[in-house]
C-alpha cells in the first residue's frame, strides 16, 4: 500500500508542476494518467493530499465559491520541497522505477528527467518484462496441454502484449540512445589548393 501511495504522490507532483489544479480535476487528470484499470478514488487521493499537505510538498489556497455548494473551492499547488521531492523521486532508477505500479506514472514526466535516467528506466522495464516474458513462454507450453482453450487464449494474449511492450520499449531506447549521439556533421566540399 505504501508503494500505491507513493505513486499517486509522484503524479500529483507531476501534475501539480503543470499549474494548480483542485481535487476533482486531479482525480480525474491522475484516472487519465493511470488508465482504465486502475481507476483512482477520492478515498484514495485525499488523504495523500493530506499527508503531502503534512509533509508541505504541496499548499492549498482557497478559491471562488462554487455555484452548487457555495463553498470555496480548494485549490492545490507543488511547493519548493514538492519540486525537490519530484525531482528526487523521478531520479530515483532502482527496481521501484521500471514496475507495473509506477513506470507508466514515471513515463509520463520523462520530459522533466535526464537523459541517463530514462535510459535506466527503459533499460530497466525491458529486462524485467523480457524475464517475464521468457517465464511465460517457457510455461505456456507445459500448460497449453493442462488448461481449455481459453485459459490457453489468456495466456498467448498475455505473451503477445509482453512482446508489443518489449519491442516499443527497444525502440524507445535506440531513439534515446540517437538523441545522445553528437551530430554527424556534413562533409564539407575539399577546400581548394592554392
Amino acid at each position: 500500500m505504501a508503494r500505491r501511495g507513493e505513486t499517486i504522490e509522484l503524479a500529483v507532483l507531476g501534475l501539480l508542476h503543470e499549474g494548480p489544479m483542485h481535487g476533482y480535476e486531479l482525480r480525474k487528470r491522475l484516472n487519465l494518467m493511470l488508465g482504465w484499470g486502475r481507476v483512482l478514488s477520492y478515498g484514495s487521493l485525499y488523504p495523500a493530499l493530506k499527508k503531502m499537505l503534512r509533509g508541505n510538498l504541496i499548499e492549498e489556497s482557497t478559491g471562488v465559491l462554487t455555484p452548487v455548494t457555495r463553498r470555496p473551492r480548494i485549490v492545490y499547488q507543488v511547493t519548493e520541497a514538492g519540486t525537490r521531492e519530484f525531482e528526487r523521486l523521478m531520479s530515483e532508477v532502482g527496481p521501484t522505477a521500471w514496475e507495473d505500479d509506477n513506470f507508466d506514472i514515471r513515463f509520463a514526466f520523462f520530459g522533466r528527467t535526464d537523459m541517463e535516467i530514462r535510459l535506466r528506466v527503459l533499460e530497466g522495464r525491458r529486462i524485467r518484462l523480457q524475464e517475464r516474458l521468457d517465464r511465460v513462454q517457457s510455461q505456456l507450453s507445459m500448460t497449453e496441454k493442462e488448461v481449455d482453450r481459453y485459459a490457453a487464449e489468456l495466456q498467448r494474449h498475455g505473451v503477445e502484449s509482453v512482446e508489443r511492450e518489449v519491442r516499443w520499449l527497444s525502440d524507445l531506447i535506440n531513439a534515446e540512445r540517437s538523441l545522445g549521439e553528437p551530430p554527424v556533421q556534413p562533409a564539407g566540399p575539399p577546400a581548394e589548393q592554392q
